[in-house]
């Protein structure tokens, strides 16, 4: 069995280490090959996520990453960076209203493609919720690389966990109502513990423990 690990930095593996941002071994995909690995069956997993992606990325690159590496299954992670915002252009003007990345109607529709771009080529698209963040240490994380104004922003448009939760709940409907098989890494992360130990000091990226726990909640789908 083939599987592809399709998304952004949290599917790459990238954590906050020691005040850097940093691309640690231990990511999901590592755990998922461990915890799937035994010696009745062959399964490769391999890790297809980018620093920075958003959806409008991965459309572009799915043909090369996935399409032609022909996998049984795909795991796609992905809208943390499409429901992000261009911060410096918030600490400009704060009072102003500010589009995510990439609009949520868009990010639905890019999804939406992807996942029929795989089923047309016999691959079985999974998709998996987005993981939950620490606003107040990505808000302490976001002023400490911007400016403290952004405060005001985000008290007139709801922050981060706002649209982050948006997005989630359109990914989930969409998932319903495209028979998708879906994977809620978020809850199972919220049930793990402290998201002081799972969730990174940026808030949004996970430790390697974090990382454990969806290679667990997604490996758990697999041997269902």
């Amino acid at each position: 069995m083939k599987i592809i690990c399709f998304g952004d930095s949290l599917t790459r593996g990238v954590s906050l280490v020691k005040g850097r941002l940093r691309i640690i071994k231990k990511n999901y995909p590592y755990y998922l090959e461990e915890f799937l690995s035994n010696k009745k069956s062959t399964i490769t997993v391999i890790n297809k996520g980018v620093f920075n992606d958003n959806s409008d990325f991965l459309l572009k690159r799915l043909e090369k990453d996935v399409i032609e590496e022909n996998p049984d299954y795909v795991i796609i992670l992905i809208g943390g960076n499409d429901c992000n915002f261009k911060w410096n252009e918030i600490v400009e003007n704060p009072d102003l209203e500010h589009e995510a990345m990439v609009p949520i109607e868009r990010y639905i529709e890019n999804v939406k493609t992807m996942i029929g771009s795989m089923r047309e080529s016999g691959i079985t698209p999974v998709v998996t919720t987005l993981p939950t963040l620490d606003p107040v240490r990505y808000y302490k994380f976001l002023s400490n690389q911007y400016s403290s104004s952004i405060s005001h922003w985000i008290c007139l448009a709801g922050g981060i966990e706002h649209w982050h939760g948006l997005y989630n709940d359109s990914l989930t409907k969409l998932a319903d109502e495209l028979n998708v098989e879906k994977i809620d890494v978020r809850t199972a992360l919220k049930q793990a513990g402290s998201l002081q130990d799972l969730v990174s000091d940026d808030g949004i990226h996970l430790t390697s423990a974090g990382y454990r726990v969806l290679g667990k909640e997604i490996s758990n789908f697999f041997k269902k």
